[in-house]
C-alpha cells in the first residue's frame, strides 16, 4: 500500500488544481495550458494511488466513455478513464479529459446506467471547461504551489505536512465545490447524452437518490464527492421534474440492458478491494433475495467464482464459472475468465486452447491477448509472447504492466538496451521519474538499441525533464 501521506497530498493537489477560487473564463487556462496541467496531475496520481487498470477493466470503462463522447460531439482533448483502488465514495474530473472513479463509488452503483450517469456528468464538466474556468493563471504560472505539491508527492514521509502546508499557502480562499450552475449544467448534459444513447435516464435518478441518502445519513462527515458535487436533493428534483415534463418514464426508446458487463466489471473490482468473507455474504444475499433478477443471481455466482479463484480453490471456481457460462454462452469474455483460472491452476494446455478460441472470435479482447502472452512467456515461447505484448501496448498504450512484461522478455533474451527501454516506459507510467530516467539513460548507452527505440527514449527523457520543471 502506498503512503497515506502521498495519497492525501495528491488528492489535495487535485482539488487545488481543479477547484481553485472561481474566476471569469477570460482569466482561466487555455487549452494548451490545461493539457500541461493534466499531464502533470496524471503522473502524480499514478505515483500516489493504486490504479485498477487490468485490460478488461480499462476497455470496458473506456468503451462507455467513448459512447458518451460519440454523442457529445467534437472535443478539445483525448479522454482517459481510470479506476482508483480506494474505498471512498468519490470520483473526479481533472484537467484535459482525465476522469477518475474510486472503487468505493462503483461499489455503491447497481447498474450500468448509474455508472454512465456519473461518467457523463464528469465529461460535462470538462466539455463546458468548468475546471479551466475555476483555475487562476496566476496560481499556476508562479509554479510555487504546484512545485511544492509535486515535491510533496515525490518525497512523502515526514516532510509531507510541511510541503502540504506550503502547497496550499496561496489557496486560502479555495472553493471546494462546483457551483450550483455548473452542477446543473453537467447534469443536463448527462441527461441529454443518456437519452441520445437510448439509455434509461432513471439510472441518473437512482444515482442521485444514492447520493441524497448518503448525504442525509453521513451529514457529519460527507464523502469528498458530495463536497465537490453538492446539492443532490435539488439536483434530483430537477432531473425528476425534467423526466416528468418529457414523460420519458414510459417511453419505449430505451435499449434493454441485461447488466452483464457492468456486474462483471463491478465484481472484478470488488475482488481487489473487499474482504473475502464480506463478499461471500454479499453474493449469498443477492442469490437469495426475492427481488434479484436472474442476471443478478447468475452474476453473484460469477463473483463467487472469482473469489474462490483468488483463494486458489480452482475446483470450486471452475465449477461455478461453468455454471455462469451455461447461462451466458454468448459472452466470449467468460471463456477468457475460465482460461485465466486454468492458467493459474497450472493447466497451461487447457488455458491456451481456450484463449486461442477466444481471440479467434474477438481479436480486440486485450484481456485474452495479454493473458495468452503471459502464458507463452511462461512456456518459453518468447517471440510470439513478445508480439502479443506489443499488440496490447499498441491498443492500450497507457497500460504500464505490459511494458514491464516486455522488459522482462528482453532481459531473458539478453537484450539489455531494449529491456531498459521498456522498463523506463513502465516506470514513467507509474510516475517514478527517477527510475524511469535511470533506465532510459542506460538504454541509450547500449549501442545495439534499435534506432526507433533510441528516438523514443530521447523523447521520453525530454518529457520527464519538462514534467519535473
Amino acid at each position: 500500500m502506498k503512503s497515506l501521506y502521498r495519497k492525501t497530498v495528491t488528492w489535495a493537489m487535485t482539488l487545488f488544481f481543479i477547484l481553485s477560487t472561481a474566476v471569469s473564463p477570460g482569466y482561466g487556462f487555455n487549452i494548451a495550458e490545461e493539457r500541461e496541467v493534466g499531464e502533470r496531475l496524471l503522473y502524480s496520481v499514478r505515483s500516489s494511488f493504486d490504479l485498477i487498470d487490468d485490460p478488461d477493466i480499462t476497455q470496458y470503462i473506456t468503451k462507455l466513455g467513448k459512447d458518451v463522447l460519440d454523442v457529445a460531439g467534437i472535443q478539445y482533448f483525448d479522454y482517459h478513464f481510470f479506476v482508483i483502488e480506494n474505498k471512498e465514495f468519490n470520483a473526479f474530473a481533472a484537467p484535459s479529459g482525465l476522469i477518475f472513479f474510486h472503487s468505493g463509488l462503483i461499489k455503491a452503483m447497481q447498474s450500468e446506467e448509474e455508472l454512465v450517469s456519473v461518467l457523463a456528468h464528469e465529461i460535462g464538466h470538462i466539455v463546458k471547461r468548468h475546471l479551466a474556468s475555476r483555475m487562476e493563471k496566476g496560481t499556476y504560472s508562479s509554479m510555487t504551489s504546484l512545485g511544492l505539491a509535486l515535491a510533496a508527492v515525490a518525497f512523502g514521509g515526514a516532510v509531507t505536512p510541511v510541503l502540504f502546508s506550503g502547497a496550499l499557502a496561496t489557496g486560502q480562499s479555495m472553493n471546494l465545490h462546483f457551483s450550483r450552475e455548473h452542477e446543473a449544467e453537467a447534469d443536463l448534459l448527462a441527461y441529454d447524452w443518456m437519452k441520445k444513447l437510448h439509455m434509461d435516464t432513471g439510472g441518473q435518478v437512482q444515482m442521485l437518490e444514492t447520493m441524497r441518502r448518503i448525504a442525509r445519513y453521513r451529514s457529519d462527515k460527507l464523502p469528498q464527492y458530495l463536497l465537490t458535487h453538492p446539492n443532490p436533493e435539488a439536483r434530483l428534483d430537477a432531473i425528476e421534474s425534467l423526466m416528468d415534463s418529457e414523460n420519458v418514464r414510459d417511453e419505449t426508446h430505451v435499449n434493454p440492458s441485461n447488466q452483464f458487463e457492468f456486474l462483471r466489471f463491478k465484481y472484478r473490482i470488488l475482488l481487489r478491494t473487499e474482504n473475502s468473507q464480506t463478499l461471500k455474504g454479499y453474493y449469498a444475499s443477492i442469490k437469495t433475495a426475492k427481488n434479484s433478477s436472474a442476471t443478478e443471481k447468475t452474476m453473484a455466482i460469477y463473483g463467487l467464482a472469482q473469489l474462490y479463484a483468488g483463494e486458489k480453490d480452482y475446483g470450486r471456481s471452475l465449477e461455478l464459472i461453468d455454471t455462469v457460462i451455461e447461462q451466458f454462452p454468448e459472452e466470449n469474455i467468460l471463456y477468457c475468465d475460465k482460461a485465466v483460472m486454468l492458467f493459474e491452476s497450472g493447466d497451461l494446455a487447457g488455458a491456451e486452447q481456450l484463449l486461442r478460441q477466444v481471440i479467434a472470435k474477438d481479436g480486440e479482447l486485450m484481456y485474452a491477448v495479454y493473458t495468452l502472452a503471459k502464458l507463452l512467456a511462461v512456456s518459453n515461447r518468447l517471440d510470439e509472447a513478445g508480439q502479443l505484448f506489443k499488440t496490447v501496448s499498441y491498443e492500450l498504450p497507457e497500460y504500464a504492466s505490459v511494458y514491464y512484461e516486455l522488459g522482462q522478455l528482453a532481459s531473458t533474451q539478453k537484450k539489455a538496451g531494449t529491456a531498459n527501454y521498456y522498463l523506463g516506459k513502465f516506470h514513467m507510467l507509474e510516475g517514478k521519474f527517477d527510475l524511469a530516467t535511470f533506465s532510459l539513460k542506460n538504454a541509450l548507452q547500449d549501442k545495439s538499441l534499435p534506432e526507433n527505440m533510441k528516438k523514443q527514449a530521447e523523447i521520453l527523457l525530454a518529457r520527464i525533464r519538462k514534467l519535473q520543471e
